[in-house]
């Protein structure tokens, strides 16, 4: 018996990275996972109950979106670029608000009544440490982490009994985004990639970047009836790496 029998998830960014990571650890805990991501062919390689394609992007499109009965939403999609905020455009800061916050607002109404239904949800974004300490060269992305913590606060203070939101703050992690980041990083400060990761891994007490398995872990927690009193919560899985408490 997995600790999601019988539930039904609906996991955004499902094609790759952690968020694939985390809805193949739902289904192995028991529940039925609809995958929602752009692309067909990765979605459907990876053997979900079901798939959605669709860019976050596109809020109208999403709106309309036939979605499963899920009382688990996570909420994930990648980053904006790296840069620095005072060469962002300001329509940066709007595309990347409406692909999280607002993408994440449409989502939650769109899934509140099957969860109101069954007296019990999980709502769980994938977010960044930056919530807490910036990360240099992030500017738009740590502007609009912060403004999806934000959200998720304000949305724990009106759920009703038995439905949570969490978030769930990943360090460095090994996926394809990174590895984007780590080479735009080395682009744009002339050092090598191996020199940018290094850097990295001598701010990270574990030593290593971490495994998308390792976020699909704490989020298998969170979506259990194990973490049932813990909600509005900002939770880091960054190997020790943060200076804050």
């Amino acid at each position: 018996m997995g600790r999601l029998d019988g539930k039904v998830a609906l996991v955004c960014g499902a094609s790759m990275g952690i968020g694939a990571a985390i809805a193949k650890r739902f289904q192995e805990e028991g529940a039925k996972v609809y995958g929602l991501a752009r692309s067909r062919e990765r979605l459907e390689a990876l053997g979900y109950e079901g798939v959605l394609v669709h860019d976050l992007d596109d809020l109208d499109g999403l709106s309309q979106l036939k979605l499963p009965p899920a009382t688990i939403l996570v909420n994930n999609t990648g980053g904006p670029p790296h840069g620095s905020i005072l060469e962002a455009d300001p329509h940066d800061f709007g595309k990347a608000f409406r692909r999280h916050v607002m993408a994440s607002q449409v989502l939650l109404r769109a899934l509140l009544p099957n969860m109101r239904a069954e007296a019990w949800g999980r709502i769980i974004n994938i977010i960044s440490t930056s919530v807490r300490e910036p990360i240099a060269g992030l500017g738009v992305s740590n502007t609009t982490r912060g403004a999806m913590a934000s959200w998720s606060k304000s949305v724990s203070k009106e759920l009703p009994p038995g439905l949570t939101i969490n978030n769930i703050l990943p360090g460095f992690t090994d996926t394809e985004r990174l590895t984007e980041l780590k080479n735009a990083k080395a682009s744009a400060s002339g050092a090598t990639a191996d020199e940018v990761q290094a850097s990295w891994l001598g701010a990270i007490p574990a030593q290593r970047l971490a495994e998308p398995s390792e976020m699909a872990s704490m989020a298998a927690f969170l979506a259990s009836d194990e973490a049932a009193y813990i909600s509005g919560q900002s939770l880091a899985v960054d190997g020790g790496r943060m200076g804050s408490i």
